[in-house]
């Protein structure tokens, strides 16, 4: 590896600190009746977990936990970027790079590491094993905080897999902003880019012309619609007004719990309860991961920061068909993309609907997912 550094996570007393003076002084909101997640965040599950983030939960425990995986750091085109870095086991490891979304963090994959980098202590195939990259986007997390657009990102990963890390060619997963960095860095390097496995392959924007499209694509289309009227409203602040909505979520670990907690609630595949997917734990981690680092704002920055690509007219590689060989999972709690649209997007190799799990799938139902990504890439 060159020009990197073993990095170790090691938060300040004083924040931690200072956390805890903010949970204490938290200014509730008045709340409707039986609000539920009607409204928004649950308001009474809100204050069970900012109860148990005061009185309960131990960030040294879970920073000890973290940092029992190697965690290094590199600086490209002037840019530091975090990354996490594990050998598989077997024979011949395949070198695979995971790419998170929003609003999550590199935390995404942290329970499928040990089954793709050792899958015979999970009852799979020892040479089915990966060498596996864990970044961190920019402007999340321990990576520099700075907003970039999903292509950038996509050529500073292909200058990490193969300047810094020294591979030649190799795979790439993602979900969310994830899958975008990943179909943009297919596109831009396909030289480099054996495969790519997505949990979501783009969505319909309005401009395809619907008198060429199925009618799975249609409907698909006017799933998508109407999920806009209902749930995008994150997306146009996100994607217009960033700065505005930064402030209170940098300065409020409540209103950053919340914010974060209705994405993790909404798109999960839970049965009416957050934790059939995810336990406290878990949630508080991802959300510290933001607090600690203040990338909150750098994060949601990050959409603004597409739009503007998309503003300029030129055409981005992610929203191009991507001809490299192209692995597809639609998990029951995603939009319900159809075969012919995938088919559309990408080269699909492999298509599954799978039977449980959402948008964090790698968290919520990481077996699942894991099993997936070797069935595909080990197929070819």
């Amino acid at each position: 590896m060159k020009n990197v550094s073993s990095f170790k996570i090691e938060i300040g007393q004083a924040v931690l600190e200072d956390l805890q003076e903010r949970l204490q002084r938290t200014r509730w909101t008045d709340e409707p009746a039986n609000a539920g997640w009607n409204y928004g965040t649950n308001p009474a599950y809100l204050k069970e977990l900012a109860a148990y983030w005061l009185e309960h939960y131990d960030w040294r425990k879970q920073e000890a936990m973290l940092n029992t995986l190697p965690h290094y750091k590199t600086e490209i085109d002037g840019t530091g970027i975090h990354f996490i870095h594990i050998k598989g086991k077997g024979s011949n490891p395949r070198p695979l790079l995971l790419t998170h979304g929003w609003p999550d963090s590199f935390y995404r994959f942290y329970k499928v590491i040990p089954m793709l980098t050792d899958p015979a202590s999970y009852g799979g195939d020892a040479d089915q094993s990966f060498d596996l990259v864990i970044p961190s986007v920019p402007g999340f997390g321990f990576s520099d905080r700075v907003a970039m657009n999903t292509d950038q990102v996509a050529a500073l990963w292909a200058k990490l897999m193969t300047e810094v890390l020294g591979y030649d060619t190799y795979l790439a997963a993602g979900g969310d902003i994830g899958a975008i960095i990943t179909k943009s860095l297919a596109n831009q390097h396909p030289e480099q880019v054996s495969a790519i496995h997505l949990t979501d392959v783009g969505y319909p924007t309005g401009q395809e012309d619907w008198a060429s499209m199925s009618a799975p694509e249609q409907e698909f289309g006017r799933f998508i619609q109407q999920w806009w009227y209902t749930e995008g409203a994150y997306n146009m602040i996100q994607a217009t007004k960033p700065q505005t909505l930064g402030y209170g979520l940098n300065d409020s670990p409540v209103g950053l719990a919340a914010w974060i907690l209705e994405k993790f609630n909404t798109w999960s595949d839970n049965d009416n309860h957050i934790e059939n997917c995810f336990s406290k734990d878990e949630l508080l981690t991802n959300i510290m991961i933001y607090w600690v680092t203040q990338t909150i704002n750098t994060s949601v920055r990050t959409y603004l920061e597409n739009a503007h690509a998309a503003w300029s007219g030129a055409p981005s590689p992610s929203m191009q068909y991507v001809g490299v060989p192209t692995g597809v999972s639609i998990f029951p709690a995603e939009a319900p993309a159809p075969i012919e649209w995938a088919n559309r997007m990408v080269n699909v190799q492999r298509f599954t609907k799978m039977k449980k799990g959402g948008h964090f799938a790698a968290l919520e139902v990481p077996a699942d997912w894991a099993g997936e990504l070797r069935s595909f890439f080990y197929s070819l």
